[in-house]
C-alpha cells in the first residue's frame, strides 16, 4: 500500500514519520511550502512525549503528487478537507482509498465531492478519529503531546482488506481500533469535543478549567446537550478510551458526580504523559482550539467540526441552545469581538442556569 498523507501537521505528520520509521511506504505533502522543504532537507524533528528524535520523511509540495493514489488520509483542518480531495480528484481513480483523518463530520462531505466528480464515493471514503496529540511548531518540527487510540472504520462497517492492511501500517504510531461503527465514533468524539471548545475559551491550562467542579459542571451540561442531538438524531454513540457517553446521560445528583469524576479521569489520562515528561517544556498547553487561536492566531476548525452539530440538533428538532451560544462565543473570540478569559465561564454558566440545565 502506498499511503498519501495530506497536511502533515501534527496528526499526518506524526503518523507519516512513525510509518516511513517502519519501512512503509508514505509521502507527506503540505500546502505549508517552508514545511515542506524543512522535511525534504532534514526529515521531521519530534520532541515531547517520546523523546526528541529526526525521522527521514519523503516528502513533496502537492503539485509534485503523480496519479495513481494509492491510499489517501485527508489531515487537513476540518474546514480545508472538502478542498483537498477536490484538489486531488484527477490524481485518483476508483480503486482510490480515502481517510477522513481529522476532526469532524466530514465523512458525507467527501462523499459528496467525490461523487460530484464522478467517482464512487461511498466506496472510497474510510472514517477515522486519531485521538493523540501534538502541534506542528515550526517547519519540520512536531511537539507530541498526548498519547491516544486510532479508531478506523470502513462506513459500512465492513472489514476489507485495505482496512487491515492500513491499520497495520498506522499501528507503527499507536494502537488502532477497527470500527464497525466508525459514525457513531466519530459523533462520539464530535459530543465529547463541546468540552474542549469550552476549555478553549479561557488562556489557561486544561486543568485551571476543565479540572475545576465549577467549570466541568457547565462543560458536563453542554455536553449533556451535545448528546441529546446525537439522541435526536439517531445516532448509536460509541464509547472510546476516555469518554464513555453513559456517564453524560445525567439525571440525579449522583449522576452528576460520576460525571465530575469522568471529566477528571479524562484530563488525567490526556495529561498524565506530560506529567512523565517534566524534562520538556511543552509549548502546546491547551487544546487544538486553543493552539489556533492563542499560537496561530487564527480561526479554528469549531466552526466546520464541532459546529455541525448545531445544524445537525436543528435538522432533528433538539434543543441547541448550549452549543450554540459556546460556538458563537469562540467564533466572536477568533472574530476579535470577544476576550479570552474566566467571564466566559461566568456567562456561559448563567447562562446554563436561564435555560434550566444545570446539572443537579
Amino acid at each position: 500500500m502506498k499511503i498519501t498523507i495530506v497536511g502533515a501537521g501534527a496528526i499526518g505528520g506524526l503518523a507519516g514519520a512513525y510509518m516511513s520509521r517502519a519501512g512503509h511506504d508514505v509521502t507527506l505533502t503540505d500546502r505549508w511550502a517552508d514545511h515542506v522543504e524543512a522535511m525534504k532537507a532534514k526529515g521531521l524533528f519530534i520532541d515531547g512525549v517520546r523523546g526528541e528524535m529526526t525521522i527521514p520523511v519523503t516528502a513533496k509540495h502537492p503539485h509534485e503528487l503523480q496519479a495513481p493514489l494509492d491510499m489517501v488520509l485527508i489531515a487537513t483542518k476540518s474546514q480545508h478537507a472538502v478542498e483537498a480531495v477536490q484538489q486531488l480528484v484527477p490524481l485518483m481513480t476508483p480503486e482510490t482509498g480515502v481517510v477522513s483523518f481529522q476532526n469532524g463530520f466530514n465523512e458525507p462531505a467527501l462523499i459528496e465531492a467525490l461523487d460530484a466528480a464522478g467517482l464512487p464515493g461511498k466506496a472510497m471514503v474510510i472514517g477515522a478519529i486519531p485521538n493523540y496529540g501534538g502541534a506542528l511548531v515550526d517547519p519540520g518540527y512536531i511537539e507530541y503531546v498526548h498519547e491516544g487510540p486510532i479508531q478506523l472504520g470502513e462506513m459500512d462497517g465492513s472489514t476489507t482488506e485495505r482496512l487491515t492492511t492500513l491499520a497495520e501500517a498506522l499501528g507503527a504510531l499507536t494502537e488502532v481500533q477497527l470500527s464497525d461503527n466508525i459514525w457513531g465514533q466519530i459523533w462520539a468524539k464530535e459530543v465529547y469535543a463541546s468540552q474542549v471548545v469550552f476549555s478553549a475559551l479561557v488562556d489557561d491550562r486544561i486543568r485551571n478549567t476543565l479540572g475545576v467542579e465549577r467549570y466541568a459542571r457547565i462543560a458536563g451540561a453542554i455536553v449533556k446537550e451535545a448528546l441529546e442531538i446525537a439522541d435526536a438524531s439517531g445516532i448509536d454513540v460509541q464509547a472510546f478510551d476516555f469518554f464513555d457517553p453513559a456517564n453524560y446521560r445525567v439525571k440525579t445528583a449522583d449522576d452528576t458526580r460520576k460525571l465530575l469524576d469522568n471529566i477528571n479521569h479524562a484530563i488525567w489520562l490526556l495529561k498524565k504523559d506530560q506529567e512523565t515528561k517534566p524534562s520538556h517544556d511543552f509549548k502546546k498547553k491547551g487544546s487544538g482550539i486553543w493552539w489556533d487561536i492563542v499560537y496561530r492566531k487564527r480561526p479554528s476548525e469549531t466552526r466546520s467540526s464541532s459546529g455541525k452539530l448545531i445544524e445537525y440538533g436543528r435538522a432533528a428538532g433538539a434543543d441547541t441552545r448550549l452549543n450554540a451560544k459556546l460556538f458563537d462565543m469562540i467564533y466572536e473570540i477568533e472574530d476579535g469581538k470577544r476576550e479570552l478569559g474566566f467571564h466566559n465561564y461566568d456567562e456561559l454558566e448563567a447562562y446554563v442556569a436561564a435555560c434550566g440545565k444545570a446539572l443537579p
